[in-house]
């Protein structure tokens, strides 16, 4: 009886500190450190709009913050968004910051791909990439492919909603456009999800829940992540689901590409000769004799860079946008500088561009989709592990495999960063005084990564960028529609959590050139 009256003791003085904790946590902080309970229930009570939360902590943390999880969880995580910190850890002490153990755990339905992989593993995929975009065909096959589905793909179906007057979700448009795009180019096949028909492809649905998925695996406990594969429910369930349709999808191209190159077929292979560079016979042969089972480490090279081509240039074009509509004077001078530099009298849109040197031209283009990069960083955090203890320029303490969470998103919100006017849409700021393109460092603007992991395929995705959008803002007005929400999804790609909801309507030739 006494053990009884002692524990309902306890309990009633750990409810009092509970409750003298909130009334504190609603006059400060949004982020109260509870008894127990660590800071998990604020962060999960913000968890619908976690970027914007840990932006509004971090301004009133200077930059950098200690959140403390429960007791026992081991969800301790250090946040920051300074940039000494971010130059700190991603440049000058690169090698002591590597993904660490806890990165591969969480990501591994990325299994031994470039963004899981550190050490020698990771300067493999990096030489190998490196020399495959540094190849003399490579920018070639990417424009004409790039070009190819604009004028198969893009074009005829932003006719037919703008003829039909449809509603379209611009983002998902975008997704199919970049995950045909990148198949393409990696797998030497066109899955044609950018049709009229919009078909329902399992593998490119997949990676947006995969990507919500992986978030919360940052911020759930481990006992609720096991009960959920357990049991077979929530993110876990997804995440199990999106491993199968990748699996299906890959190995099924990964077999007949295989199957392709051994009977010598010869459309392959005239196509092969065409563009001078077969990315998935460079990749084959780079990895063979190197690593364990070929297949599997092809699925996850694949797996690694369709994310990459896939969802970041698709998510990144979705906010170009939607920052147009909400800023059309920016729209207009794109307009008039597409009229200027390039040869806008030609009728077809994609004989304006055959060189490099043809998008080079366009400096307020280039700036603005720079400016939608900083405010919307399709990447939005990174994830790194100190394998020793450290002291960052921030002052703040870090032990051995500390969890170290890098906001690029709210980096591009610190005044401290980008002044007063860090929160408006100003594609002015990275044009020089002579009128060229203003170079910020990357770890002021990491959108791209920073140090040795800055992201190889840069000028890939900046060629398609604008690609796509000088196809649509010379063809096309786009009108968000009237009380559609935009947000950033809960996800560790920053895409619109609700799409991008639009109506298309056709320009008339006259105002096009």
């Amino acid at each position: 009886m006494n053990i009884i009256i002692q524990l309902l003791f306890l309990f009633l003085f750990m409810l009092l500190i509970c409750i003298k904790f909130w009334k504190h946590s609603c006059r400060s902080s949004p982020l109260t450190n509870w008894p127990v309970l660590g800071m998990t229930p604020g962060l999960l009570k913000n968890a619908h709009r976690i970027h914007e939360f840990v932006t509004d902590v971090l301004r009133e943390s200077r930059g950098t913050f200690q959140f403390k999880g429960p007791v026992l969880a081991d969800l301790d995580l250090l946040v920051t968004s300074d940039p000494a910190d971010i130059h700190y850890i991603l440049s000058k002490n690169f090698s002591k910051y590597p993904k660490g153990p806890e990165f591969r755990k969480i990501f591994d339905i990325l299994g031994d791909g470039i963004f899981n992989a550190d050490g020698c593993l990771w300067e493999l995929h990096r030489k190998t990439t490196t020399s495959l975009f540094n190849h003399a065909g490579f920018y070639k096959m990417l424009l004409e492919s790039t070009k190819n589905k604009v004028k198969k793909g893009l074009i005829p179906v932003l006719d037919h909603v703008s003829r039909n007057e449809i509603e379209v979700d611009l983002q998902e448009i975008f997704q199919r456009l970049t995950f045909d795009n990148i198949c393409s180019l990696l797998l030497d096949h066109d899955p044609q999800s950018l049709s009229l028909d919009l078909p329902y492809i399992p593998c490119e649905k997949a990676f947006t829940a995969t990507e919500e998925a992986l978030l919360y695996r940052h911020i759930l406990p481990q006992s609720i992540l096991n009960l959920q594969r357990l049991i077979g429910f929530g993110k876990e369930k997804s995440l199990s689901e999106a491993r199968e349709s990748f699996d299906e999808f890959i190995y099924t191209c990964i077999s007949r590409k295989q199957q392709q190159l051994k009977t010598g077929d010869s459309d392959h292979l005239s196509a092969q000769e065409d563009h001078k560079l077969d990315l998935f016979t460079a990749y084959d042969e780079a990895y063979k004799g190197k690593t364990g089972n070929p297949e599997i480490f092809l699925r996850d090279t694949f797996l690694n860079l369709m994310i990459a081509g896939r969802d970041t240039t698709s998510t990144a074009l979705s906010w170009f946008f939607w920052l147009l509509a909400q800023n059309p004077e920016v729209e207009s001078k794109i307009q008039g500088e597409i009229k200027s530099k390039l040869r806008s009298e030609e009728e077809e849109i994609w004989m304006l561009f055959n060189e490099k040197e043809d998008l080079g031209k366009l400096v307020y283009l280039h700036g603005a989709l720079c400016e939608a990069l900083r405010l919307f960083p399709p990447v939005a955090l990174e994830h790194k592990a100190p394998i020793q203890p450290d002291i960052l320029p921030s002052g703040h303490p870090v032990n051995k495999d500390s969890k170290i969470v890098l906001s690029f998103y709210s980096m591009g919100r610190m005044k401290t960063i980008w002044g007063e006017d860090c929160l408006e849409f100003k594609p002015e700021r990275w044009i020089t005084d002579r009128g060229g393109i203003k170079h910020e460092p990357s770890y002021k603007f990491p959108a791209f990564n920073a140090g040795p992991r800055t992201c190889l395929g840069k000028e890939m995705a900046f060629t398609q960028m604008k690609i796509i959008a000088i196809s649509i803002i010379r063809n096309y007005r786009i009108d968000v529609v009237e009380g559609h929400q935009v947000v950033p999804s809960d996800s560790i790609i920053l895409q619109m959590k609700y799409g991008l909801k639009a109506k298309i309507s056709k320009r008339s030739v006259s105002s096009c050139q």
